[in-house]
């Protein structure tokens, strides 16, 4: 199994910036991909970024895109988000996912096999 905690979620006004981590324990070699999605009140889960093991190829949704850098520090078993420039859009409950493939669609949601219990990012206007 493996074990996902995020932190570093709050309040920020538009314009700002805020860091989100994930940390992960637990089977590790199945964490070949990691993921952050996202999901607003009365709102589906939706894909934000994604991070793949080895060549640590990055990929972003369009809305974040230049905003926000996805990173991992494997010796700390640490996921970083950073948000820049966040908009009051942005607001949402932010999660962590890890799967154990290293392919695969990192947009869809049933490719990611463990999940954080999420954190809260409220941006206002």
């Amino acid at each position: 199994q493996v074990q996902l905690v995020e932190s570093g979620g709050g309040l920020v006004q538009a314009g700002g910036s805020l860091r989100l981590s994930c940390a992960y324990s637990g089977r590790t070699d199945r964490t070949s991909t990691m993921g952050w999605f996202r999901q607003a009140s009365d709102m589906e889960r939706e894909f934000v970024a994604a991070i793949r093991w080895g060549p640590g190829s990055t990929y972003y949704a369009d809305s974040v895109k230049g905003r926000f850098t996805i990173s991992r520090d494997n010796a700390n078993t640490v996921v970083n988000l950073q948000m820049n420039s966040l908009k009051p859009e942005d607001t949402a409950v932010y999660y962590c996912a890890a799967s154990p493939r290293g392919w695969g669609d990192y947009e869809r949601a049933n490719l990611y096999s463990y999940w954080g219990h999420g954190t809260q990012v409220t941006v206002s206007s």
